[in-house]
């Protein structure tokens, strides 16, 4: 349940009766203040609240009650969008960013040079696995903790915060540095995962599963956000479907559907959704227009000789055009939403 007060900043002298009432049969207050109205969020046993007697107080504007079993996520109890903040880069709220880099770290050279490949194309945030989940035991794993250096390394050449993806509870400690932890599409639901990435304080990019609903998914965000950490990124990554045509079948309704239920950003990662390099740039395109707070792109300086997702990497060179012609679409969005 969520109650609407009429101003922003209400009396208090008409507010503490109010939350002294809820607090006395039991009910969790949970407030979120907007450009105009403040909101208050109701947690708990909400069945013994009185609508029409809180409906009738002179600072109530209204009262709703709240079907979906998220809350923290819900843009009912945030109606304004949520803005990350990732060391100067803001992401959500209609500001976009492009994140971009390697599937996987495999040499320093080949980290560095990528970073200034899409740091000069305009990217603002550096992607690179150094704990790869593979389906194969016989796959490239990554450099794990040696990749984070190379990372690090790279975010010191470029001064790109670097985003990265997290396997296991116990390597936390290694992502001290890390400015986004990613968890992957097979960890959505690892919710001792999740937990523990909620008493941090980075910001946690949360892919979809290969076949989970976006309910779901959500409430794998009410996981991390009710450990206190609130700063979440969605990500459409793509859902496993009978379409064999690509890796995985691209939800591009999942972005407007996303913004609708929910107050946090939502990016979209066309490279593992396609699975070839060819078919990134229209999805990434597609996927802007739906409007995307963002893009993760794979980019591998030498894509057939790459140890992990070459088929789906563009080159430094293809994702120059990508990213220019996104910066040309991308006012077509904003003029649009606005």
């Amino acid at each position: 349940m969520i109650v609407i007060l009429k101003e922003k900043n209400p009396n208090p002298k008409q507010l503490e009766p109010l939350i002294s009432w809820l607090e006395s049969l039991d009910v969790g207050t949970q407030f979120t203040v907007g450009a105009r109205q403040t909101i208050i969020g109701l947690t708990g046993d909400t069945s013994v609240v009185d609508i029409d007697l809180i409906k009738s107080m002179e600072i109530v504007d209204d009262v709703k009650r709240v079907q979906e079993p998220y809350k923290k996520a819900n843009r009912k109890f945030h109606a304004d969008d949520t803005v990350i903040d990732v060391n100067g880069v803001k992401l959500g709220g209609g500001q976009f960013q492009m994140i971009a880099g390697p599937c996987s770290v495999e040499s320093r050279e080949q980290i560095c040079l990528v970073a200034q490949r899409v740091k000069a194309a305009g990217a603002t945030m550096l992607r690179g696995g150094a704990f790869k989940p593979r389906t194969s035991p016989y796959s490239f794993q990554g450099l794990q903790a040696d990749g984070l250096s190379l990372l690090l390394e790279a975010k010191k050449l470029t001064g790109l915060p670097i985003v990265t993806e997290i396997m296991n509870i116990s390597h936390l400690p290694l992502f001290e540095d890390v400015d986004v932890i990613q968890v992957g599409a097979r960890n959505m639901q690892n919710y001792d995962l999740l937990k523990e990435l909620g008493r941090t304080n980075k910001p946690i990019l949360l892919k979809r599963g290969l076949a989970n609903t976006l309910e779901e998914l959500l409430m794998s965000a009410e996981y991390i956000m009710s450990g206190g950490n609130e700063k979440v990124i969605l990500c459409e990554r793509g859902i496993r479907t009978f379409e064999t045509a690509t890796r995985n079948t691209l939800d591009i309704s999942a972005i407007p559907v996303l913004h609708n239920k929910t107050h946090l950003p939502v990016i979209v990662d066309p490279s593992h959704a396609a699975g070839i390099a060819s078919l990134v740039k229209p999805l990434a395109l597609a996927s802007t227009m739906a409007g995307a707070d963002g893009l993760i792109i794979e980019v591998h300086n030498d894509p057939p000789r790459a140890l992990c997702d070459g088929a789906q990497s563009l080159t430094p060179e293809a994702f120059d055009k990508l990213a220019y012609e996104v910066r040309n679409v991308l006012p077509l969005v904003q003029k649009r939403d606005g």
